[in-house]
């Protein structure tokens, strides 16, 4: 006598095939979901370098701007500070820990898989 699995191998082909298919999508799921993620850090961490070196340009603007005008203006702040916030806003995102559990939902699957494959040895076996 056959093992349930083979027999259903056997039996059922297309069965086999839809799960590997459903495999497939999950995986696929799971991958496009951990690039958005990495691309959107990568993103905040390119705004961030960038405002960063944007607002060290404006600050030595406002330091000349200020030297050669003899006097300070709420303006010359201002700018240079924008910058930096939108730099401290990028680089908090960016560098802010995920809880993000590596294809969970496909490792759960597998698991699953495999209790059923072992309860339907056992359950063969007597």
């Amino acid at each position: 006598m056959l093992h349930p699995i083979y027999s259903t191998v056997l039996g059922h082909p297309e069965l086999i095939a839809d799960h590997l298919a459903n495999y497939g999508a999950l995986l696929r799921e799971e991958a496009q979901e951990a690039s958005r993620s990495l691309i959107a850090r990568m993103v905040a961490g390119v705004l961030a370098v960038v405002s960063a070196l944007l607002a060290l340009g404006l600050v030595g603007v406002a330091v000349m701007l200020g030297a050669v005008h003899g006097g300070f203006h709420w303006t010359l702040a201002a700018v240079p500070a924008a910058a930096m916030l939108i730099a401290l806003a990028a680089g908090l995102y960016a560098s802010r820990q995920r809880d993000f559990h590596g294809f969970a939902e496909l490792r759960a699957q597998v698991e699953a898989d495999i209790h059923a494959l072992h309860l339907a040895g056992v359950r063969h076996e007597h």
